[in-house]
């Protein structure tokens, strides 16, 4: 008996919805405690492509504010997609970021998952960089904006040629027995800083 009781009816009871809300954290605790050690290298493996995605979070957030103020200051309390030059400005630049906003993010984990987490993230972060540079330019002279837009492209096409070694080494182990992994990761791992270079 869980709770201590005779098999009376109301300790019988008691001993019943004891088991009933027990057991899931019971279950879950018991199932999931072997495999602690292989959920940390999990984590481990996905960890900085998970903070590069959260920060992205929170930089749409920030973007889609200003959208929101920049509104609420041309037209009051209510949210309208006309209006001043400098709104239609802030607007289209979000809506710039949130069109590419699909793309990055499948590149950013196609390579970090495929190929090396670390220098994944690395051209995550600096996108992220370029972006914000992008989106505050355009609020300026659309000529601004341009480095960032250009920028951020060779970023988006350095992830996905990442994505796609990743991919043919997998072929190349799965037909061939060859693993290039280690080349590969080195490989991007020190071309990865030259992203830094305008």
């Amino acid at each position: 008996y869980i709770l201590g009781k005779s098999p009376s009816s109301n300790g019988y009871i008691t001993n019943i919805f004891s088991l009933s809300v027990a057991c899931p954290f019971i279950f879950l605790m018991v199932s999931f405690e072997p495999e602690a050690n292989m959920d940390q290298e999990a984590v481990g493996n996905i960890v900085l492509l998970a903070i590069v995605t959260l920060i992205s979070v929170v930089q749409n957030g920030f973007f889609a504010h200003k959208v929101e103020h920049e509104s609420k200051t041309q037209n009051g309390r209510s949210f309208q997609r006309t209006g001043t030059l400098a709104f239609e400005r802030v607007y289209t630049a979000n809506q710039n970021c949130v069109d590419a906003y699909p793309t990055f993010l499948v590149v950013l984990w196609s390579a970090g998952l495929l190929c090396s987490q670390v220098p994944a993230a690395f051209a995550g972060l600096m996108y992220l960089l370029v972006r914000q540079k992008y989106f505050v330019g355009y609020l300026g002279e659309r000529t601004q904006s341009t480095p960032g837009y250009i920028f951020g492209k060779r970023i988006i096409l350095f992830l996905f040629l990442m994505s796609l070694a990743g991919i043919f080494n997998y072929y190349l182990i799965f037909f061939f027995g060859s693993d290039f992994e280690n080349y590969i990761k080195a490989v991007s791992t020190t071309i990865s800083p030259l992203l830094l270079i305008p």
